[in-house]
């Protein structure tokens, strides 16, 4: 598992690296691939043996947002999913080969399986975050 990038504020161990997240990672895939370019997975630059680096991207590129923003534009990332999800048909949605960006890696996941990956699953990892983070803070809410 890759090392984290340390926490600079309370705030880190609630909004780390799925802001852009992983979210907007589908998200640019999905546009690159509209626009008939490359898709490039992990990210130009990142293979998925060098996650620990990306996250490091994404927590230098939102280190001096605020909460409020974060949290606006984890909506918006919200709401984007959303309309993703369902422009999409069950064929192109729960099998194989659904996006040429889906079908990118050796594994050929379905497309539902890469935005679980990188949306709803980190959420398990904020829970122990969460918990840890209440526990240095002294918070028994």
């Amino acid at each position: 598992m890759p090392a984290e990038a340390p926490c600079q504020t309370d705030y880190d161990f609630i909004f780390p690296h799925t802001k852009e997240r992983r979210a907007n990672l589908i998200l640019s895939w999905e546009q690159d691939n509209k626009e008939g370019k490359n898709v490039i997975t992990p990210a130009p630059d990142y293979k998925w043996n060098n996650l620990g680096g990306l996250y490091q991207s994404f927590y230098d590129k939102y280190a001096n947002d605020s909460i409020e923003t974060l949290i606006e534009l984890f909506n918006q990332d919200v709401h984007k999913i959303i309309q993703l999800v369902e422009s999409y048909n069950d064929q192109e949605l729960f099998e194989q080969g659904g996006s040429q960006w889906a079908s990118s890696t050796p594994s050929n996941w379905p497309i539902w399986k890469w935005i679980h990956i990188n949306t709803v699953a980190p959420f398990k990892t904020f829970r122990t975050k969460i918990r840890k983070w209440k526990k240095i803070k002294g918070y028994n809410f």
